[in-house]
């Protein structure tokens, strides 16, 4: 599925909370994971995957791939911001790259592709037509960021 941005998706807010913090005295790189897993359940939602529709339909996003970059520390009490671009999408599948800021520093990255999966059979199944409609509305007709792709090498 291929078009031109006509909405953009709302950022996720969230602050570092006391138990986010490790023994470093940074945010623990599990919660940088929590964080990127609540935006993309706010990106469900604004594309019309929410808990009425995953309750009715017993379907879901599930990711099946995620990379992580870690690009700065934060800490205790820091207002952070999510933004999300769709990259891209399929019938059942779709891929999105989440960018993690404090302020005008950006933190961490996050690519994702998730299925749409019916949660009674476990098997994907391609999206209802309004919910591939809204997907469309939001397909970023920005350039997709130089970080989607990449591969962990050494």
């Amino acid at each position: 599925m291929t078009g031109t941005a006509t909405e953009v998706l709302p950022a996720y807010r969230c602050t570092v909370l006391p138990e986010w913090i490790d023994y470093n005295g940074h945010m623990s790189e599990a919660f940088y994971v929590l964080v990127f897993g609540f935006a993309t359940d706010q990106v469900m939602d604004e594309l019309g995957m929410d808990e009425d529709y995953r309750g009715e339909t017993r379907s879901s996003l599930y990711t099946v791939e995620a990379h992580i970059r870690y690009l700065q520390e934060t800490g205790l009490g820091a207002e952070l911001t999510v933004t999300t671009v769709v990259v891209g999408s399929g019938p059942k599948k779709l891929h999105l790259a989440h960018e993690l800021r404090c302020g005008d520093q950006l933190l961490a990255t996050e690519e994702i592709l998730a299925l749409h999966v019916n949660t009674l059979t476990g098997r994907s199944e391609p999206f209802p037509q309004a919910v591939s409609a809204n997907i469309a509305t939001h397909i970023s007709g920005r350039p997709t960021p130089e970080w989607v792709g990449r591969k962990v090498t050494a």
